[in-house]
């Protein structure tokens, strides 16, 4: 078992930043893939970025390449989300996950473990 627990969430102006992070504890030896996920109100939850167990690869969603970084510090047990440029429809919760098995990183249900997520609000 792996616990996850976001953090960095909040309200910022439209054009501004923010850095999610994601610690985890438990079983953490064993190497996962890590993502983000956002889901905002009404809508489903959709993968955001992604990384390998790694750190080599990385894979965003074509609405935040450009603006996001993925990235994580093993040491710490934890993953980044940096967002720049940051616009109203980026608001969401976001959730951290982990992939402790094979599958396409792009898809939400291959992830097996998830953080209770934290807010993002983007006001115009």
């Amino acid at each position: 078992q792996v616990q996850l627990v976001e953090s960095g969430g909040g309200l910022v102006q439209a054009g501004g930043s923010l850095r999610l992070s994601c610690a985890a504890s438990g079983r953490t030896s064993v190497s996962y893939a890590m993502g983000w996920h956002r889901q905002a109100p009404g809508k489903e939850r959709e993968f955001v970025a992604s990384i390998s167990w790694s750190g080599g690869s990385t894979y965003y969603a074509n609405s935040v390449k450009g603006r996001f970084t993925i990235s994580r510090d093993d040491a710490k047990n934890t993953v980044y989300l940096q967002m720049n440029s940051l616009k109203p429809e980026d608001t969401a919760v976001y959730y951290c996950a982990a992939q402790s098995y094979g599958g396409s990183v792009y898809v939400v249900r291959n992830y097996n473990y998830w953080g209770q997520g934290t807010q993002v609000t983007v006001s115009s």
